[in-house]
């Protein structure tokens, strides 16, 4: 049962994003923004790994963007599909740096690309197809965000961004491997 309740309100909140007028997506995206960049967190932080939205999901190239502007390093998540893997790779160039990778999802190309360390990562911003009230989060299926999440060194923090509409009392978790995230932004 818990596993089609997961199938269930990942289906719902999918079909929500898709659906989402793309001025309201940026208005949103552009207070969360505001929102994420305010926290201690952020603007302590050096090395910043954000996702590159897609599908609906909150923007984070503008985020990328002014960051870089800020002096922030930005790394992207690098999959390799057939370990279910991510490895995060430090992005110079949001232009002319990033190809389509597995799923359709933006990634670092595989030339000029520097691979970074989990410990050297100041801060995550973490994708989500729905949060919690206790900031656990249900992904697309494919378990890449929680086999990378519970590699993280203790205290690195991890946020995750999303619609109002995207937060649910509770989540169903069937495994260990379920982690919360530090904390979730969300509007």
């Amino acid at each position: 049962m818990p596993e089609n309740l997961k199938q269930a309100i990942r289906k719902k909140i999918l079909t929500l994003l898709r659906n989402q007028k793309e001025e309201e997506r940026l208005k949103k995206s552009g207070k969360i923004l505001k929102k994420l960049f305010s926290l201690p967190e952020f603007q302590r932080s050096h090395t910043i790994l954000f996702y590159a939205s897609f599908d609906g999901e909150v923007e984070t190239f503008e985020m990328m963007k002014q960051a870089h502007k800020l002096k922030k390093m930005i790394a992207l998540p690098f999959m390799i599909k057939d370990q279910k893997k991510i490895t995060p790779r430090l992005v110079r160039n949001l232009k002319t740096g990033l190809h389509s990778g597995p799923y359709g999802i933006q990634q670092p190309k595989d030339e000029h690309v520097e691979d970074l360390t989990l410990e050297q990562l100041d801060l995550v911003i973490v994708p989500g197809v729905a949060f919690d009230k206790k900031n656990y989060r249900l992904g697309r299926g494919h378990g890449y965000y929680d086999r990378f999440l519970s590699r993280l060194p203790a205290g690195v923090p991890t946020i995750g961004l999303a619609y109002d509409f995207q937060i649910v009392d509770r989540l169903p978790h069937l495994h260990e491997h379920d982690l919360p995230v530090s904390r979730v932004i969300a509007n």
